[in-house]
């Protein structure tokens, strides 16, 4: 229970943080994965019909759960998807920054 409290509070707070790198370019849906168990727990939907799911974790060791990888990989086909927590979460956000650029571009051209 700790630790779904504290998935929470990461979770607000990376919110907050896409919202400030993106600002009005993204809309953060929050996603109830008792609807489907497995699927990413975040969906970015960003102007120009780009969109990512990302499924978030206090820490690079939290346990995954059944058909979390399959969701993530399935989306990430798709479009974008990752898993992200503290650890990776820079890297996370500057692959799905460079992602956007070049869908972005694509679009112009």
């Amino acid at each position: 229970k700790e630790d779904a409290l504290l998935e929470g509070a990461y979770k607000t707070a990376l919110t907050k943080r896409i919202n400030k790198r993106w600002g009005s370019r993204v809309v953060v849906v929050r996603l109830d994965s008792a609807l489907k168990q497995g699927v990413p727990d975040m969906l970015l939907l960003f102007h120009g019909g780009f969109w990512a799911a990302l499924e978030g974790k206090t820490s690079a060791k939290s346990k995954i759960q059944p058909n979390q990888p399959y969701y993530v990989d399935l989306m990430d086909k798709l479009c974008f998807a990752a898993f992200i927590y503290p650890e990776n979460e820079e890297a996370v956000l500057n692959e799905l920054q460079q992602e956007l650029e070049n869908h972005w571009a694509a679009r112009l051209s």
